[in-house]
């Protein structure tokens, strides 16, 4: 996921502004701004198609082969780039960089989620959407050096430097584990209980790992049985066992949406273009506080690892909404004010803005870089979570091409009105989160497959299972039977049914369910 971040930051606000670059694709002049914006953006659709790509290829090929293509494509495009003296061989180039980046987008989180213990799944996805944010940091300041050096080294040197962490994939993606729920969708239920195993450092005859496996087999044979094609689909149809399918793919998709629309790529593309344009720094400036504030940025995305579990995903996504919507308000009157002729302090209303933007990117690294990426790998059953991380992340990149292509017009033509649109999508994302988003933190994939077997109510805030932060109760207790009842058939490693039973009461009871009766 750092080279995500990279890939993505070199031809946002670093090297855009680079006048080599410029000159080269003669990009200068504010004539030129709809077609600098398009070349930025353009990306975006690439990592659309490839999102969309992965919607058959990352059922096909599975997990780890899905990522080795899509780094493979990431590495040609970004040669394409490299070597590039025209604005046609860039706009190829950033396309066939999309669609890699795009792969590989749609199937690392769900790869993650599907590897990582329920206690554990929420902090893994945002420390690799943390390891994005480093490389966006790294990127920064990569490019901010870089533009202390005239001619092509400039902007080209960057884009090679993005090879480093393409040969990290490729030296290290083989050696993972396939997921094993692809595994089991797939036939290799062999293969799958021994890569369980290994991940819980246990031996396959333990009953934790056969009661995991039967779960999993369960979900695998009620989706082949029950699942629709997207034809039905699309047409309403839902099949005999319901399973909310279309509502979850909406729900995933939706927080992807929803963080495009709170406005961070109109300050991580072009974060030295709002600082020069509508706060009015000189261009060294404001590339430093660019690298500064994606500093900041990285720092503050840290207490999501230990918090995404503690306060659930509905109270990350609420809380960092409300924390947005009141920066770009602030962010919005400050604007105004500095670009409001003749008004005096107008030198320090533009420098109080500033704070604004890097509080801003606190509450999103903390709430919505993360979040949003997890959310679909969880709430989408089995048969549909390739389709829906898919979905979900075709519908970002869709967004992010929308959000980038109209913030340089949108700055030039409305100015400090921009920022109004904003401060609206924020705040109108608390109340939706709050409605219509079911808590997905402390459960297995199962119980989350169980939870939407219920049909629980579209509005979901009055219903207790659906919004607790911690593990609803039914859940613990179906699982402990169902470890229960597969020791008694597997009796071979008696020690680790103790330890699991052992492990399983003390989880409950830091989960807060003393009351239970204890194993």
């Amino acid at each position: 996921m750092s080279q995500r971040g990279i890939s993505l930051t070199w031809l946002k606000g670093g090297v855009v502004v680079t006048k080599d670059y410029l000159d080269t694709l003669n990009l200068n002049g504010d004539e030129h701004t709809s077609l600098l914006g398009t070349v930025t953006a353009i990306y975006d659709v690439g990592c659309f198609f490839g999102a969309v790509a992965a919607f058959s290829l990352g059922e096909m090929l599975g997990r780890r082969k899905t990522v080795l293509l899509g780094t493979t494509v990431m590495s040609i495009g970004a040669l394409l780039q490299i070597t590039s003296y025209s604005v046609a061989q860039m706009i190829v180039g950033r396309i066939v960089a999309g669609i890699g980046n795009g792969l590989n987008t749609a199937t690392a989180p769900v790869w993650q989620a599907e590897t990582s213990k329920a206690a554990w799944r929420g902090k893994l996805v945002v420390i690799e959407m943390i390891c994005n944010i480093a490389g966006f940091s790294l990127s920064n300041w990569v490019t901010y050096g870089f533009s202390f050096v005239d001619g092509p080294v400039s902007w080209r040197m960057p884009l090679v430097l993005q090879f480093i962490f393409i040969f990290i994939l490729f030296a290290t993606v083989p050696w993972l584990p396939e997921s094993p729920r692809w595994l089991i969708a797939h036939g290799e239920i062999d293969r799958a209980e021994q890569i369980i195993a290994d991940l819980e450092a246990t031996t396959i005859d333990d009953p934790w790992v056969v009661t995991e496996s039967k779960e999993i087999q369960w979900a695998a044979q009620f989706e082949r049985e029950n699942g629709m094609s997207w034809m039905d689909l699309l047409r309403g149809k839902t099949g005999a066992g319901n399973t909310c399918t279309i509502r979850r793919l909406i729900l995933g998709a939706g927080t992807q949406a929803m963080q495009q629309l709170a406005g961070i790529n109109v300050t991580s593309y072009y974060l030295p273009t709002v600082l020069t344009r509508s706060v009015g720094l000189g261009n060294s400036l404001a590339r430093l506080l660019a690298a500064c504030n994606s500093v900041s940025y990285l720092l503050f995305s840290l207490i999501g690892i230990p918090n995404v579990e503690r306060w659930g995903r509905r109270k990350m996504m609420m809380y960092a909404a409300a924390g947005q919507c009141f920066c770009y308000l602030m962010i919005t009157v400050l604007i105004r004010y500095n670009e409001l002729p003749g008004y005096t302090g107008s030198k320090q209303v533009a420098s109080a803005s500033i704070a604004f933007f890097f509080l801003y990117y606190i509450f999103f690294g903390i709430g919505w870089q993360g979040v949003p990426w997890l959310y679909p790998t969880e709430i989408n059953s089995l048969a549909y979570r390739t389709k829906g991380a898919a979905l979900g992340t075709a519908s970002n990149w869709a967004f992010n091409f929308m959000v980038v292509e109209i913030t340089p017009i949108g700055i030039q033509s409305l100015q400090w009105k921009f920022y109004i649109i904003w401060t609206v999508f924020n705040a109108s994302f608390v109340p939706i989160v709050y409605l219509f988003y079911p808590e997905t933190a402390d459960r297995t994939l199962e119980d989350i497959d169980r939870l939407f077997r219920e049909e629980p109510k579209v509005l979901v805030f009055r219903d207790k299972d659906a919004v607790s932060q911690k593990r609803p109760l039914k859940y613990v207790e179906h699982e402990r039977n169902e470890v229960r009842r597969n020791s008694s058939v597997v009796t071979a490693n008696p020690e680790a049914v103790r330890k699991r039973l052992a492990s399983m009461a003390r989880a409950n009871e830091e989960g807060g369910w003393e009351h239970q009766e204890k194993v």
